[in-house]
């Protein structure tokens, strides 16, 4: 009974998410945004050494298509899912 009364008073807290969703979501965007300058940098690096010859480019090519699939990865998977139509 307390529950329903308490539920209803605050319904905000009735439609609350899980907590381990909640804590994924908070480390998944705590990473992206710790990554996204690393990620530059990488790509930023690769490429002047691939072009002072230092690195192949390969190499930089391999970095690019790393970076584009890491912070990719949801949309890839949604373009996916609704190929399919899943």
């Amino acid at each position: 009974m307390r529950v329903t009364v308490f539920a209803a008073l605050l319904p905000a807290i009735a439609f609350g998410g899980s907590p381990f969703a909640t804590g994924a979501n908070a480390t998944q965007q705590q990473l992206v945004a710790i990554l996204t300058p690393l990620a530059a940098v990488a790509v930023m690096v690769s490429g002047a050494m691939a072009w002072f010859g230092r690195l192949s480019w390969w190499w930089m090519v391999a970095v690019v298509i790393g970076t584009v699939l890491v912070f990719g990865g949801p949309q890839i998977v949604s373009w996916i899912r609704g190929l399919f139509g899943v």
